[in-house]
């Protein structure tokens, strides 16, 4: 039997399905399509309008990821369960968070709309230019192959707030209207690895 190595979100797994239906939340944001977590991982939505790195949700200090540039005011803190409680983190955000049930039949895969894609790769240089005093540096994740259970070294770039492919898990499209898919296991572990 070959050891788990780490946990990680399973997106399907974690919507609930109710006669083909998914419980997911949509939450607003700007520069890009606005993201769609399943509802079971949302844990508190508060109001804050102040930007933070960090925020305190019942005695514990969780990780903050910024939805929104730092000139717009934010106005809500959504904390998301994690694989473990140190793995819990806040995405910081403004606007109404809207719930709602979609048929499993109504979600498309689509593409990152081209815009979104153009402001991303705009942004890579800044990037690289600022990965010396980065807080975001690479990982190296130790993984096992299946093919030959020797176990490999593999570098995870780090996803950066102003880089949507940095952290895109898939694009759906639901009422012709895309909505991201975020790499939550990826943002949980770099946000607690870089403020730890």
């Amino acid at each position: 039997m070959k050891k788990i190595l780490k946990h990680s979100f399973e997106a399907v797994s974690l919507l609930t399905t109710d006669n083909g239906m998914l419980d997911v939340t949509i939450v607003p944001a700007l520069n890009q399509p606005d993201w769609i977590i399943p509802s079971s991982l949302i844990l508190s939505v508060d109001d804050y309008d102040e930007h933070i790195w960090t925020y305190l949700w019942q005695q514990q200090e969780v990780a903050v990821f910024h939805m929104l540039p730092r000139d717009q005011v934010p106005d809500k803190i959504v904390v998301i369960e994690g694989n473990t409680a140190l793995h819990r983190f806040a995405l910081q955000t403004t606007g109404e968070l809207r719930q709602i049930k979609v048929r499993i039949s109504e979600v498309k895969d689509g593409q990152l709309p081209e815009h979104f894609v153009d402001v991303a790769a705009s942004n890579i240089d800044d990037n690289k230019a600022k990965d010396d005093n980065s807080i975001y540096q690479q990982n190296n994740v130790s993984t096992i192959d299946n093919r030959t259970d020797n176990k490999i070294d593999v570098i995870e770039e780090p996803f950066r707030e102003n880089d949507v492919l940095s952290y895109l898990f898939q694009t759906v499209i639901i009422e012709n209207t895309p909505y991201l898919v975020p790499d939550l296991d990826k943002i949980a572990h770099q946000l607690v690895d870089s403020d730890s």
